[in-house]
């Protein structure tokens, strides 16, 4: 491989199949032959879905990337990453000058102790504590959701608006609509702005701070070994770690994972076990008031995760790709950094996700006037009834199919109007969180994975949820634990 100020140059063996492919190339194309017949060696897609269009047959092609895949003993992919990787050194090391000797030593010995099982795993907890529990959990979900939700919503800003549009408007619909307890303004903008937002702005904050940092490589170098006995691997910790911000983006994230097995299994673990931000904000805010509640939660989903990774791992065929993964060096995060990558997220989930809080807002509407919420909770009450918890859950958990966010936020309401004990209140978090995927996770589901893949991990997500609550309920109560 030498430099070259157009492009990289690849050994004899890339650069051979780069040139046999350009000479089965005749259309038109935005990016050179050379860019395409590097996107084609790697297998590109959607540019193998564009030549196969533009060129008719591209038996020729395929059977070149075989060919050079043959060479190798590593996916070509990681192999033209290699070098690409090497020739950025070897530019680098040229024209640049290290000086602080030191701060390589000190950043070694991090890596060390931020990857070994041990202190690696003390790190992560405290990360967990301080990060989620106490932050997002106590401060954005409890001191922060409490003031707005009580001192400003509930005080004045839903009184105002359920009395200017009941005195207004005439036409008791259109009242429902958009106020009272199921209106855009008053449910809808309410859980978006009072009780998500500040949960949500707590977790980007918190990811923006750990992403900064340079933890997260060796956080998948740490988890690496747990999780290839649930037939992933390190690299999987990425899309994990965004589901806690959101399901949705996290799924699609998933792509980015080598196998379609993997790929599968990260979709379903996303969508049973992993609550996204605010869910989870609300869920520690309710159990963090008792920490044997909160130590169950965490422990049943732990098991839960680990098992039906388990198990899913065994029934799906394929082998684990193997990891690899560039570490770089820690650092201290910029404020700078910090605060763009959270408005970023932040502007992002004020543009995509309020729009969905009042869509779910309208359907929820027509499914109230329509009665066909009331044929739905019908049928859910005795579902709900089996596993201890009262019928007003049924409405917590159709609401969550709307949007995750609207079943804990619901969960909140029923908490504090004290509807709920200790022990119903971890059977239903526990179940809310294993429940079927908000509808735009499920969309990017079926966009990600498929229609059929989507609608039976569905399916089984709603059998599942309601089986674990139903054993969950049985044992807490032989066991007399938050009696």
């Amino acid at each position: 491989m030498s430099h070259n100020t157009s492009s990289i140059t690849y050994d004899s063996t890339i650069e051979s199949a780069i040139r046999e492919i350009i000479k089965n190339l005749s259309k038109d194309y935005v990016i050179s032959y050379r860019s395409v017949a590097l996107l084609l060696i790697q297998e590109d897609k959607d540019i193998l879905k564009l030549v196969a269009e533009k060129e008719g047959d591209v038996n020729n092609i395929r059977n070149i990337i075989n060919k050079t895949k043959n060479s190798y003993d590593k996916p070509l992919n990681y192999v033209i990453g290699t070098m690409r990787q090497r020739y950025v050194e070897e530019v680098n090391d040229s024209v640049v000058i290290k000086k602080n000797n030191k701060s390589e030593i000190g950043n070694s010995k991090l890596d060390a102790i931020t990857m070994h099982p041990i202190s690696g795993f003390v790190i992560l907890v405290l990360v967990l504590y301080f990060g989620l529990y106490k932050f997002v959990g106590q401060f954005g979900a409890g001191t922060v959701v409490d003031y707005i939700e009580t001192n400003i919503f509930s005080a004045y800003v839903n009184p105002f608006i359920n009395n200017i549009v009941n005195n207004c408007i005439p036409w008791e619909w259109l009242q429902n609509l958009i106020a009272n307890d199921y209106g855009i303004l008053t449910l809808g903008f309410r859980y978006a702005i009072a009780i998500v937002l500040p949960i949500v702005g707590a977790f980007f904050l918190v990811f923006s701070i750990i992403e900064d940092s340079g933890y997260l490589p060796r956080l998948s170098m740490l988890v690496d070994r747990l999780f290839k006995c649930i037939g992933l691997n390190g690299r999987a910790v990425i899309p994990m770690v965004l589901g806690f911000g959101c399901d949705t983006m996290a799924t699609m994230v998933s792509r980015t994972l080598e196998t379609k097995r993997e790929r599968v299994l990260i979709t379903l673990l996303l969508a049973l076990t992993i609550p996204c931000s605010a869910q989870l904000g609300v869920i520690m805010a309710l159990l963090s008031e008792n920490v044997v509640a909160l130590l169950v939660w965490i422990l049943f989903m732990a098991f839960i995760f680990l098992f039906i990774g388990y198990l899913t791992s065994k029934v799906l065929p394929g082998e684990n790709a193997k990891f690899y993964m560039e570490v770089p060096p820690l650092r201290m995060p910029k404020i700078t950094n910090v605060l763009s990558k959270t408005y970023t997220r932040m502007h992002w989930y004020l543009v995509e996700i309020i729009p969905l809080f009042v869509f779910a807002s309208v359907l929820i509407w027509l499914g109230n006037i329509t009665g066909f919420f009331d044929i739905i909770l019908k049928w859910l009450n005795p579902v709900v009834n089996m596993i201890g918890l009262p019928d007003e859950l049924s409405k917590v958990f159709l609401f969550g199919f709307f949007r995750r966010d609207y079943g804990a936020a619901g969960l909140f309401d029923m908490r504090q109007s004290g509807l709920l004990n200790y022990r119903q209140l971890v059977v239903a978090a526990s179940t809310l969180t294993l429940f079927v995927p908000c509808v735009a996770q499920f969309a990017m589901m079926i966009k990600e994975r498929g229609a059929k893949t989507a609608f039976a991990m569905g399916a089984f997500i709603f059998v599942f949820s309601f089986i674990a609550g139903y054993f969950l309920n049985i044992i807490l109560s032989v066991l007399g634990v938050l009696a």
